[in-house]
């Protein structure tokens, strides 16, 4: 897809958003259940269901998918399909592309051993190599750009509220 084709998908949505706003409020969600055994969650997925259990940091055998693990591949996600929207618009060349995410997260804060160690990742970096001829300031605004429009990322700033609800 080029900038040109890119603009003519999005412009009529973003006349219809600019007319009537609470339309562009959109539903994403995910649902699981307790269908495997051991300390896990079975999350439905687009390629299937994923069961996530505990890293073996915090007792898990290393076996599951870490929650961790599954935040920063979401996080990449976002941010290369953003990168690539972004790039797409500016019609900037991007070839060889590779994106990489790497957090680091502090397993005393989750086992409750000591209340100063946070709960949480936290030192999230996401690194975007590529081949471009693109100058320097102009990888920059697409830096900005791509870190201003990536939705997970733009949500690791508020934590989720949970509610249990009694069936």
């Amino acid at each position: 897809m080029n900038a040109e084709e890119l603009r003519a998908r999005q412009a009529p949505l973003k006349e219809r958003y600019r007319q009537d706003p609470s339309l562009a409020r959109v539903v994403s969600e995910a649902t699981g259940d307790y269908r495997d055994p051991g300390i896990t969650a079975t999350i439905d997925g687009w390629a299937g269901p994923v069961r996530a259990g505990q890293h073996p940091a915090t007792g898990g055998d290393g076996s599951d998918a870490c929650s961790a693990d599954l935040l920063m591949q979401a996080l990449l996600a976002c941010v290369g399909v953003t990168f690539r929207a972004v790039t797409t618009a500016m019609g900037v060349t991007v070839e060889n592309v590779r994106l990489a995410a790497e957090c680091r997260w502090d397993a005393r804060g989750t086992l409750g051993l000591d209340r100063d160690a946070p709960v949480g990742v936290g030192e999230i970096s996401v690194t975007i190599t590529i081949d471009s001829d693109a100058d320097e300031g102009r990888l920059e605004r697409i830096a900005a750009s791509t870190e201003r429009y990536c939705v997970v990322g733009q949500s690791l700033a508020s934590p989720p509220t949970i509610t249990v609800v009694r069936r």
